[in-house]
């Protein structure tokens, strides 16, 4: 009977007298116990210890050739290059999503058609295959021609001066990222509704800055963590330009020296090392990124909780 008294009460009495459920008051309750956590979070630090003074304690991972090359000249040089490798290749590939996007809301069929084809065969065809296809591109077409139709020929050049192996290894990996963005970018662009499309035509601004002023803003916020999680999938994808091969990537160079010293463990720990210290920056990055892009949404969500 309290309890109903109190609830057909609440309308009438301020809410800072309301100190009671069921006759029981609001300070006597107890907080849930979390026994169960606490118990859990022991064993998995007991068996994380028992994990590190096995590995750290194990003479076949040879920890002392893991810290000799950890900052061997080689090794940060190809750190730098797969950095530059995964910058070029992303900013080529978020160039051509971008153009693949307005191609595949295009009014034109022919554009669309396009659109929906490059999707299809770079989505359709493995990354590896891929690459050993512009590693041998050289030798598929040794000579670049531009000619008239039926005529004569207006300049040729040899290939190999055209697409070198890091020229060969930024389109490989943008081509094929670029059908994975359109993707991303379409489903961020349509989460828009089309009704701010509609009313910018009707006041009569551009289709282009449409896209660049009003539609692209917006979908940033959903674009953003998919894009960054692509991003640093690239990154790990670096390591398959050996089919070109390229020969300067953070891969190639500590797979260079475990063929030397018949040790590839350490150097492959060392390749692990700095793929997991660039992921981690780049997912601090991420979480800026998106904490910016999200201002307005997040504040309007606080607000309505």
């Amino acid at each position: 009977m309290a309890g109903s008294d109190t609830k057909g009460a609440r309308g009438s009495v301020p809410a800072a007298s309301v100190r009671q459920i069921d006759g029981v008051p609001l300070n006597d309750v107890a907080p849930p116990r979390h026994s169960g956590r606490w118990i859990a979070l022991i064993l998995l630090l007991v068996l994380a210890g028992q994990m590190a003074v096995a590995v750290a304690g194990n003479p076949n991972f040879h920890w002392h050739v893991f810290a000799e090359y950890l900052f061997h000249r080689n090794v940060l040089r190809g750190v730098l290059w797969t950095l530059g490798l995964t910058v070029a290749a992303m900013s080529v590939a978020v160039v051509l999503a971008i153009a693949l996007v307005v191609m595949r809301d295009s009014d034109n069929p022919i554009l669309r058609g396009l659109s929906w084809l490059w999707v299809w065969f770079f989505r359709g065809t493995p990354i590896y295959t891929q690459l050993l296809f512009w590693g041998l591109f050289a030798v598929l077409f040794p000579v670049l021609s531009l000619s008239i139709p039926f005529g004569p020929e207006l300049l040729t050049i040899e290939t190999k001066r055209v697409i070198t192996a890091m020229t060969a290894a930024i389109l490989g990996l943008a081509f094929n990222e670029s059908a994975y963005l359109t993707e991303i970018f379409r489903a961020g662009f349509r989460a828009i509704d089309r009704g701010q499309t509609e009313a910018a035509q009707a006041i009569g601004i551009p289709k282009a800055k449409i896209w660049a002023r009003i539609l692209l803003p917006q979908a940033m916020r959903t674009i953003i963590p998919p894009t960054g999680n692509e991003t640093i999938g690239m990154l790990k994808m670096t390591s398959l330009v050996l089919a070109i091969p390229f020969t300067l990537d953070l891969m190639f160079a500590t797979n260079a020296i475990a063929n030397r010293l018949y040790l590839p463990v350490p150097l492959l720990m060392v390749a692990g090392f700095w793929y997991l210290v660039i992921t981690s920056v780049l997912m601090v990055g991420q979480h800026y990124l998106e904490r910016h892009f999200g201002k307005g949404h997040d504040a309007g969500a606080g607000q309505r909780a």
